[in-house]
């Protein structure tokens, strides 16, 4: 039986890696050992960092809503409280994109809740 050397498709993987690793600094974009190690690791926090994006995307939006809440003298808490005792689902994206965007809108949604609240309170 002939012996396989695996020519063709070692050539390939090799190719993927040091195509994934073009632009990387030195060695790491020419020397396949090094780059598998500097692409292995550049996926890895590409794999995390999406969560990471994720996470801070929502810290975002709750500063955001915390900040018009305040301007229409609700906290974030109460104003979020007051939107679940409301009945009005909302996600925290799009409320602070109207909080960004159109705080009449916003200020509407707060006066929901507040009443809301105080028809919980009563």
């Amino acid at each position: 039986m002939p012996r396989a050397k695996r020519g063709p498709k070692r050539r390939e993987k090799r190719r993927k890696i040091l195509s994934a690793a073009k632009g990387y600094y030195g060695m790491k974009s020419r020397c396949y050992r090094i780059a598998k190690e500097a692409v292995d690791r550049a996926r890895a926090f590409a794999t995390r960092d999406r969560r990471v994006k994720k996470r801070q995307s929502r810290s975002l939006w709750i500063v955001r809503i915390n900040a018009a809440a305040r301007v229409c003298d609700l906290s974030y808490s109460r104003f979020m409280a007051g939107l679940k005792a409301a009945s009005i689902r909302i996600d925290r994206k799009s409320l602070a994109d109207i909080a960004v965007r159109d705080m009449e809108a916003f200020s509407k949604l707060a006066d929901a809740a507040r009443s809301a609240l105080a028809q919980q309170a009563a």
